[in-house]
């Protein structure tokens, strides 16, 4: 008799041993979350330092003498506009102001053409003598204008521009030049070539080229030298000191200093924080408006 066998399925024999461990996150995204933690607490630690003197400054300007003393870090019990009025009227403010604009807008204007003009021969035009005078440029952000104050003096005062306007928008041209030249020759080496030299197959000029086509390209490098010129020239004290010691002729940071010492041991505090509020507004508004133009400068020659 013949039998048949039935096949059989063969069952696998389980797996001896432990069930192995769930993969441990990668430890370069746990250093990369404590970096991001750590960075954004040291940010929002500056902007805490940056913010509150401001804020403080702007609140203590609307108290008064008594308050100021008694109760600095406390809300003023009303706002005290009279403040800013006597500050505006009394202090002459508003002729410091007035001598401000016309100097620093004047020397603004000033440095940005011919600071612009030179970064562009140096940073398009091969010639003897390019990198020296890019160097010398360079060199001159190194040095210190308290040794020139001396001979600074005399020079101007021998050429008869001491205690003038225009003597001093020379002065502050000449002081924010090495700056501009650096960063706009960086600037205009990362501008593409190729539509200048369509310009000249088209028959413009070097000098139609560069305001009609090149400037308007390195806009944003232009608006970002130009935010620093203007809080360093807005903020300069030590050169109008030294050259501009007419009363009728100062600018608002020696204002603010007269305004200081107008009244001798009984200074005008409130008049004093007005007018600091007064002075700080202009350039405060000037970097909010063109914050943006500002970043995009900076970052321009990295994303070229």
């Amino acid at each position: 008799m013949k039998t048949t066998e039935t096949p059989t399925t063969a069952v696998p024999a389980p797996r001896s041993g432990r069930p192995s461990a769930p993969r441990p996150a990668p430890r370069e995204k746990t250093e990369g979350q404590v970096l991001n933690v750590f960075s954004h607490g040291i940010l929002i630690v500056w902007a805490i330092l940056v913010v509150m003197p401001l804020l403080w400054a702007v609140m203590t300007s609307f108290k008064d003498d008594k308050s100021i003393f008694n109760s600095p870090w406390s809300l003023p019990d009303k706002l005290h506009w009279e403040n800013w009025s006597r500050a505006w009227t009394e202090a002459n403010m508003a002729d410091y102001f007035l001598n401000t604009i016309l100097v620093v807008g004047g020397s603004l204007i000033g440095t940005l053409v011919l600071g612009s003009m030179t970064a562009y021969v140096l940073a398009r035009f091969e010639f003897p003598g390019n990198r020296f005078l890019y160097y010398l440029f360079v060199g001159g952000m190194s040095f210190p204008v308290m040794l020139a104050l001396v001979p600074l003096f005399y020079v101007v005062n021998n050429m008869g521009l001491l205690n003038t306007v225009h003597g001093l928008i020379l002065v502050y041209i000449a002081y924010s030049l090495p700056f501009t030249v650096f960063f706009l020759t960086a600037f205009f080496r990362t501008l593409p070539g190729s539509v200048a030299e369509a310009a000249f197959v088209d028959g413009a000029s070097h000098t139609r080229t560069f305001f009609q086509i090149m400037l308007p390209m390195a806009k944003p490098g232009l608006i970002s030298v130009g935010i620093f010129n203007f809080l360093g020239q807005w903020n300069q004290y030590m050169l109008p000191t030294v050259l501009n010691t007419e009363p009728d002729k100062r600018v608002l940071t020696q204002g603010l200093v007269q305004l200081a010492v107008s009244q001798g041991y009984k200074g005008d505090w409130s008049g004093l924080f007005a007018g600091l509020v007064m002075a700080m507004l202009p350039v405060l508004a000037a970097y909010v408006v063109f914050q943006r133009q500002v970043v995009a400068g900076l970052t321009a020659g990295a994303l070229k």
